[in-house]
């Protein structure tokens, strides 16, 4: 094991941010660490400075990449150009899977040898499974955070993969109850296409349950730097809804009485703390071409991908939004107290799998992982 550590380290998103931080902080415990890279405030507690501001790659949807293409291949080039000046011990880059793989591209292309780990896999068993393969040059390791994904990525021909678990697991405790009455959680995503397509359906569910008994009000977490513009999306609507984050974020989640969330690693932390919810996600006119396309279009929410069912309901719109959908299917997710029963209960299951791993993959420490990479290079290189 090397007695200091030099990492690089690229979050392109909210999910990626916390991932990044908890990965730090593990690697901190262990041994000394000097870190570089791109993040955002999780990361910036952790003494990261970013090279330029995580916001500027929170885009989601073919729509939103073609708007700003020349940004982000100019951010590629630079975090690709860190790494190869840099030459870190280990780098790592987590989700963002196209920014991910064209910054590797263009790493490996130099001949630069430093080991390359991608945390989080590519959901190649739904969309591309040709792509599992075209990693394997590219990267060292796939650190999963899905207990399957190991099997899948072998399956596949991709990278070693181990699975690592996420740091939901750790964050909150499950909950053993669930409340008569509480808020209820808005998450609309945080990059700006998912806002963009997504703050209308939230407002549609404050429309649909303001005065409902259970729901003693409103929350909507979000980033520190959407606060303000988010507080003012919401000024004018149905009823009063607070916008927090940071610490506020955490607390709001512990009461929650149920959620409407945007398809995303959010769905697998609330299912870790045993909030009740309903999964939503509205495409882009690329990905509602490319969902079209699929004979039998795959679930979305986290949870239900790790249990192999529909654990929670999910409000789909692959092209326009259908807003009579949405008041029912809430309104049921807060009055069928069976439902809600069952959805805790499958959130149990969901946690006890993802805290064990599957019989070929157990679960690993992620900074083991890191650390295993940059003492096999220094091995090979006899550094």
């Amino acid at each position: 094991m090397p007695d200091r550590l030099r990492l690089f380290v690229l979050a392109g998103e909210a999910s990626g941010d916390r991932i990044g931080a908890d990965l730090v902080r593990r690697l901190r415990a262990r041994i000394e660490l000097k870190t570089t890279g791109v993040g955002g405030a999780d990361l910036a507690g952790e003494g990261l400075v970013s090279m330029f501001p995580m916001s500027d790659l929170s885009v989601m949807g073919w729509s939103d990449v073609l708007v700003r293409l020349p940004l982000l291949l100019w951010r590629a080039r630079q975090v690709a150009d860190a790494i190869i000046r840099q030459q870190p011990d280990v780098a790592v880059l987590i989700d963002s899977q196209v920014f991910s793989r064209v910054v590797a591209e263009r790493v490996r292309k130099a001949g630069s040898r430093v080991p390359m780990l991608l945390y989080v896999a590519p959901a190649v068993w739904v969309w591309a499974p040709e792509r599992a393969a075209k990693l394997k040059p590219l990267f060292d390791e796939v650190l999963a955070v899905l207990p399957f994904e190991p099997k899948v990525m072998a399956e596949l021909g991709g990278p070693p993969t181990s699975y690592v678990g996420h740091p939901a697991l750790t964050r909150q405790a499950m909950r053993q109850a669930l409340p008569d009455r509480g808020p209820f959680l808005l998450l609309p995503g945080s990059r700006t296409g998912e806002l963009r397509r997504h703050l209308g359906l939230m407002r549609t569910a404050v429309e649909a349950l303001r005065g409902h008994p259970k729901v003693s009000g409103f929350v909507l977490p979000t980033l520190t730097h959407l606060q303000d513009r988010l507080v003012a999306e919401v000024a004018d609507w149905p009823a009063p809804v607070e916008v927090v984050a940071g610490a506020t974020r955490d607390a709001a989640v512990v009461g929650a009485v149920g959620a409407l969330a945007v398809s995303g690693t959010v769905t697998l932390e609330l299912a870790m703390a045993g909030v009740p919810m309903v999964v939503t996600y509205v495409g882009d006119r690329g990905q509602a071409k490319r969902y079209a396309r699929l004979e039998r279009p795959p679930m979305v929410g986290l949870p239900n991908i790790v249990a192999g069912r529909e654990v929670v309901p999910e409000l789909l719109f692959p092209g326009e939004i259908d807003f009579a959908r949405v008041p029912p299917v809430l309104r049921s997710l807060l009055d069928d107290d069976v439902a809600a029963a069952a959805q805790l209960a499958a959130f149990r299951e969901v946690r006890a799998l993802m805290q064990e791993g599957a019989p070929e993959a157990p679960l690993v420490d992620p900074a083991e992982r890191v650390l295993a990479a940059a003492a096999q290079s220094r091995l090979l290189i006899g550094s």
